[in-house]
């Protein structure tokens, strides 16, 4: 059976910089998946996030499937960017100044939409607050991964 994880922009920007406090977590969670066969999908939404402060050649393209955002994303996504700013209107979900719940709702559209995707792994926390919430409003069938706990913790594995 097909296991896949798709790695959010949040992602990449701490396992790409060994200074920052989730570079250990990131790298750990980046070889245990491989390791364990899963396939690492990066989105194209995500590449274009990347992009703006960094760039595309930084990513470890030979390891990561790309996804395109096609019709069937962009459809589940403004049903999912719906309940998410309905929510933030009736006060339901508390964010901090955040602009980008389009963003946010298309990768997880992207992962609901493709059957393969189990897991979604961000060290974002107003990202997982959406999450949380589209969960009890929508059929998702993937997992959301904080990076800040470690993947043996996650997994139940012991790190070697």
């Amino acid at each position: 059976m097909r296991k896949a994880v798709l790695l959010d922009t949040s992602f990449f920007i701490r396992f790409l910089n060994e200074e920052d406090p989730l570079f250990i977590n990131a790298e750990g969670y980046y070889r245990y998946l491989i390791q364990e066969k899963f396939d690492l999908v990066i989105s194209t939404i995500s590449i274009a996030e990347y992009c703006v402060k960094g760039n595309v050649n930084e990513l470890p393209l030979l390891n990561l499937q790309v996804l395109p955002f096609n019709l069937n994303h962009g459809t589940m996504a403004g049903h999912l960017a719906s309940i998410a700013f309905c929510a933030r209107k009736e006060k339901a979900i508390e964010l901090k100044q955040r602009f980008i719940i389009p963003n946010d709702t298309k990768l997880f559209a992207q992962a609901a939409t493709e059957e393969y995707i189990s897991f979604y792994l961000s060290s974002d926390s107003e990202s997982k607050k959406i999450y949380d919430l589209i969960r009890i409003n929508a059929p998702v069938r993937f997992e959301f991964i904080d990076l800040n706990i470690p993947y043996t913790q996650f997994f139940g594995t012991i790190g070697l």
